[in-house]
């Protein structure tokens, strides 16, 4: 294992840069964003932004998943070609991802001809490796659309419990898990035709080989790569041997025309199935990123590479990610990933997200309502620990954490201190205070400076968000003894009171660039105003800067964030319930 592959692991040399690849899951074109897929792609930018604060070089690409039989029916029922549905709902996605400041490097798509050339490489990798196998299978076809259906386009009575109008492999009443040839009374979502039972052949690829065994038990499991309950799940589908390993059974990864999708080289009519070549669109993504800016794509791809490579992904998909996605890299002759990095599903208020209630929210509503994207991607650093744990947008804490957090303590610091410095000062700060290193608000921020690094590394921007919080604390506990109001209205009479007036509100203000920089990484936005609008730096703020602040005098103060409104987050809900058909 190299020095960085366990997860969570911090970096010791701060002055070794290192090389790293970061993505998130690739969302599904056939639907908006929501407030549940930005859970994911907030916690990656957050973890992204905060490697390129330490000057390490990072590259984060994603990209639009736009195979598959929905994007073909949905398109066929719109009227459009997929090529015309995907390349709107592209350009629906970028702006939804870019309106919450989510940083890729390259954001693109599967239906692309990187991932078409890529996808058959990995295949015939594969095939040279005798793991593809072609197999004669039985499946549901309908007669009317004259094409076989996926499972959730089959529905019928459980034929464990009769509960009518459950997909065709799982009952929602009940639980149980079945093949849609088993459903009672099966009618094609598609069609409304009654399914029959057809033959065809598909190519799997056979994870149940046992070579695909030892890889993956010492690269999941030896090798200490995964989060303890993504770990425990491993060890549940990988078994203690190869022979009882029941989660490793072979994987079908073709489908049969119509289907929009590549088609598998030298078998006319089959197609690669979307989560064979989804993945795949990762590096298709990076194949485009090295080629638009001069980079070697093998140096990040080679078995050999020095390339650190990171996955955040759902913990619904840890299946496809930690067995199937390995398994296919190492068999075509790619490198594996460092680590897989799974988080929860999100509830709002304390409940599944739910359309009829409002709070299945989209992305392009809540921004359309004008509320503050930080204030989610703060909210959401609250409460993710870097665990598989759910989490909870319950909308009255939320509105009481950024009121509290964000208004109330840390753009309070300036807003208290700034127009006494702008005034009485001409906007210089003092040089001697932001120079002193002696001082306890500098030395309880830069002594808490390598916990909260740690909590970035490991995800933990809960910890980063409770640190933060009590140095805010701190900061304005100073203000409150100090009480540099009343001293510049006594220096009124009094001119021999100015230099301490200037001593206190320099040595907040340094302290607020000091938060600034800790919660930069959280809060883009907010932090580029700061550095721009209020100090006036010709550059950003660093990770380094933290025991030196560059700031020298401050801008005329304007307010940096507003308080959320119970009215706000009311419309918010209504215009998402309203939204329904």
């Amino acid at each position: 294992m190299t020095e960085h592959s366990r997860p969570g692991h911090l970096a010791t040399d701060s002055n070794r840069q290192r090389k790293i690849l970061v993505t998130s899951a690739l969302p599904y074109a056939n639907g908006a964003i929501h407030l549940g897929h930005l859970v994911e792609y907030i916690q990656t930018d957050i973890w992204v932004r905060f490697q390129r604060m330490r000057g390490h070089a990072v590259v984060y690409v994603c990209a639009d998943d736009t195979h598959g039989t929905p994007i073909m029916l949905r398109a066929e029922k719109e009227g459009l070609s997929p090529e015309a549905l995907i390349d709107r709902v592209w350009h629906e996605h970028t702006r939804d991802f870019a309106g919450f400041a989510v940083s890729f490097d390259q954001y693109y798509s599967t239906h692309s001809p990187e991932n078409k050339e890529l996808s058959e490489q990995v295949y015939k990798g594969l095939k040279d490796a005798g793991l593809i196998e072609i197999r004669r299978i039985e499946q549901m076809y309908d007669p009317t659309k004259e094409m076989f259906l996926p499972d959730r386009f089959i529905k019928g009575d459980c034929p464990k419990c009769g509960a009518k109008d459950q997909y065709g492999d799982s009952c929602e009443a009940c639980g149980a898990t079945y093949s849609p040839t088993e459903l009672k009374n099966p009618r094609s979502v598609v069609s409304g035709s009654t399914p029959i039972r057809k033959e065809s052949d598909h190519h799997f690829f056979k994870l149940s080989d046992p070579r695909c065994f030892a890889f993956l038990r010492q690269w999941a499991i030896t090798d200490e790569r995964l989060q303890p309950e993504a770990a425990n799940k491993l060890k549940e589908w990988l078994g203690e041997s190869a022979s009882d390993s029941a989660g490793l059974s072979d994987w079908d990864i073709s489908r049969d025309a119509p289907y929009f999708g590549f088609e598998i080289p030298g078998a006319p009519g089959k197609y690669f199935y979307v989560w064979l070549d989804a993945p795949v669109g990762y590096y298709a993504s990076l194949k485009k990123y090295c080629a638009d800016h001069g980079l070697s794509f093998a140096s990040f791809t080679a078995p050999d590479s020095e390339v650190e490579q990171y996955h955040f992904i759902g913990k619904d998909i840890l299946y496809f990610h930690t067995l199937f996605w390995p398994a296919m890299l190492k068999f075509s002759g790619f490198r594996t990933p460092t680590n897989v990095f799974a988080h929860g599903f999100l509830t709002v208020d304390g409940a599944k997200m739910s359309k009829s209630r409002g709070t299945f929210i989209t992305a392009q509503s809540y921004l359309e309502q004008a509320l503050n994207p930080e204030w989610l991607r703060y909210y959401f650093a609250a409460k993710l620990n870097g665990s598989m744990e759910d989490l909870d947008l319950n909308l009255t804490d939320f509105i009481a954490k950024i009121n509290s957090d964000l208004v109330g303590k840390y753009v309070n610091i300036a807003s208290r201190c700034a127009g006494f410095i702008t005034k009485r000062f001409d906007g210089q700060l003092d040089p001697r205070s932001l120079a002193d290193t002696a001082h306890g608000l500098h030395q309880a921020i830069t002594a808490a400076q390598p916990e909260i690094a740690a909590a970035y590394e490991q995800r933990d921007t809960a910890r980063v968000v409770r640190e933060v919080g009590a140095l805010m604390d701190l900061v304005n506990g100073y203000v409150d003894s100090e009480k540099p109001w009343e001293i510049a209205k006594q220096s009124m009479t009094d001119t021999a009171l100015l230099p301490r007036l200037h001593e206190i509100c320099s040595r907040a203000l340094k302290a607020f660039a000091q938060l600034t920089i800790l919660l930069k990484p959280v809060l883009p936005l907010t932090a580029q105003r700061i550095e721009q609008e209020v100090f006036g730096l010709a550059g950003p703020l660093s990770w380094s800067d933290l025991a030196a602040p560059p700031i020298q005098s401050i801008k005329r103060f304007s307010h940096l964030m507003t308080r959320v409104d119970r009215e706000r987050i009311d419309a918010l809900i209504a215009a998402n319930r309203e939204s329904l058909g």
